[in-house]
């Protein structure tokens, strides 16, 4: 019966005439198919990612990089609003959500 390999270490690779498995051919590239597959899923993660930051930037960063433009916006939609007749009793009158806290 022969000897199984100590945990946590690979067999020695054999040559094929000795029973050893072929290693993968090698591309066209330079690129075995098992790097081909990692780099496809790096993209696909790292297209997730970007669209995830592209999604979040409209959202969140903008108004934080250009709080003026946000300002000017919000005073005209806010522009006849009485903030009593609108707020029901018991809660905290709205605030400017751009002022210091």
């Amino acid at each position: 019966m022969p000897r199984r390999p100590a945990r946590g270490r690979c067999p020695p690779l054999l040559p094929p005439q000795a029973g050893g498995a072929e290693l993968p051919a090698v591309g066209a590239d330079g690129l075995r198919p098992v790097m081909a597959g990692l780099y496809r899923t790096v993209g696909i993660f790292g297209g997730f990612v970007a669209v995830v930051a592209a999604a979040f930037y409209p959202i969140y960063f903008r108004p934080l990089l250009m709080p003026e433009e946000y300002k000017k916006e919000q005073s005209i939609n806010r522009a006849g609003v009485v903030q009593e007749d609108i707020q029901p009793a018991g809660l905290k009158v709205w605030s400017d959500p751009f002022g210091r806290k």
